[in-house]
């Protein structure tokens, strides 16, 4: 278990109050880590917080609120860890936003903006916020939650897919830059889970179907199913591995 182990570790997790960021918070705390839980609402976080802290013990997780569309939230969230935890050791940028499901001719402006800015641009806030202190302690892992639908098209998911494939091209992009300084910096690319944020998918029976019929193990993920490899990218198994996407889709062939 030790080559796993983040014992030690401060790990903050965006989005962690509910799906796959949720799974990932629950196991970084089980292998070790203490986990910062953070989304947009403050209830939210403090009772998953609570629920970590009961499950492995006092002072495991702690709950920093922010909205990953405000610069200033974000600079707080690592602020307020720094300050609390003393540093970070592993970020997880989870969180991310779909306000349209439909072919891309009919989606608004406003609407691929605000896909762009919270998938894409929050991400590079938020890493640039973390990085300096790794980079001056030469260690640290960043990982990004991208999607299956980064490495490929999709007819009511478009914009979503164009702006997971720049979460792709972000991580390879930064794992070149940070890789002298051993600041590794990956992608996780999730196929179809069970989450609230999928379930215009896999709750239509035609769209199940025909998803788990091309899928070798014949079924959606779980939430859980995603965190073992977030774990590993976070820890010393994963120490050799950056500018890469870990697909998690069941075996879906691209």
């Amino acid at each position: 278990m030790s080559l796993f182990s983040l014992a030690g570790k401060t790990a903050v997790i965006t989005g962690s109050t509910r799906g796959i960021g949720k799974a990932i918070a629950e196991r970084m705390a089980e292998a070790g880590a203490k986990v910062v839980i953070s989304s947009r609402k403050p209830e939210a976080c403090t009772a998953v917080a609570a629920a970590i802290c009961a499950t492995h013990g006092a002072g495991r997780a702690i709950a920093i609120p922010a909205n990953i569309s405000s610069k200033d939230e974000l600079k707080h969230l690592v602020d307020e860890t720094t300050r609390q935890l003393g540093q970070i050791d592993v970020l997880v940028c989870n969180a991310a936003s779909n306000p349209y499901f439909g072919p891309m001719p009919g989606i608004e402006d406003n609407q691929f903006r605000k896909i762009l800015e919270n998938n894409v641009l929050a991400n590079h806030w938020l890493i640039g916020f973390v990085a300096p202190q790794m980079l001056e302690r030469k260690a640290g892992s960043i990982i990004i939650v991208s999607s299956i639908g980064g490495l490929r098209g999709s007819p009511v998911l478009g914009a979503y897919c164009v702006s997971k494939a720049a979460d792709l091209q972000l991580a390879r992009n930064l794992a070149v830059e940070y890789g002298p300084s051993n600041v590794r910096v990956n992608c996780i690319a999730p196929g179809l889970i069970r989450t609230d944020f999928a379930r215009a998918l896999w709750e239509d029976p035609d769209a199940l179907k025909q998803r788990t019929s091309t899928t070798p193990l014949r079924r959606i993920g779980e939430p859980d199913e995603i965190a073992g490899a977030a774990v590993f990218l976070a820890s010393q198994a994963g120490s050799f591995v950056t500018g890469q996407a870990i697909v998690v889709d069941g075996g879906v062939t691209i």
